[in-house]
């Protein structure tokens, strides 16, 4: 798959989120986990939920997994509100299985090297809404990749 990276100014986005750590053998299923985690607390609280977020703190799988919010979230156990950053991003879109996700990553880590520009953390990737087309052509799910840009 070809990836378009681009830079945007991305405003920040508050988050309801549990922490983790996990290998890459264990991470989808500690990211679906810690979503229905989330949604479970903030729909106790009449929150509204948004998209899915898995946040990389590191390179050793320190992760925020959680759930966009359109509302102040207080908390409720070890689910805690934490905002995704404000600033310059490097971001691509990935159409295809979670499993192919490295690709996107590493191609905005090669766009970064060719431009001389130095990608922070954390990174994070956002996942579309589920829709029942992506049962049957996993090639149509969309994930967003985040990487922050060093100033």
């Amino acid at each position: 798959m070809t990836y378009n990276v681009h830079v945007e100014k991305f405003p920040g986005q508050p988050l309801a989120v549990v922490r983790r750590q996990a290998s890459k053998p264990q991470l989808g299923g500690v990211i679906q986990q810690a979503c229905g985690t989330v949604w479970h607390a903030i729909r106790a609280q009449n929150v509204k939920g948004g998209r899915h977020v898995a946040v990389y703190l590191d390179d050793v799988m320190n992760l925020e997994v959680g759930v966009e919010v359109d509302a102040p979230f207080s908390g409720a156990g070890e689910v805690v509100p934490s905002p995704l950053p404000t600033g310059e991003v490097a971001t691509t879109t990935h159409f295809g299985p979670y499993q192919k996700l490295g690709d996107a990553h590493e191609a905005i880590h090669r766009w970064c090297e060719a431009n001389d520009r130095e990608p922070l953390r954390p990174c994070w990737e956002t996942y579309g809404h589920w829709v029942d087309e992506w049962n049957k052509d996993p090639s149509k799910i969309r994930t967003d990749i985040y990487y922050l840009l060093k100033a």
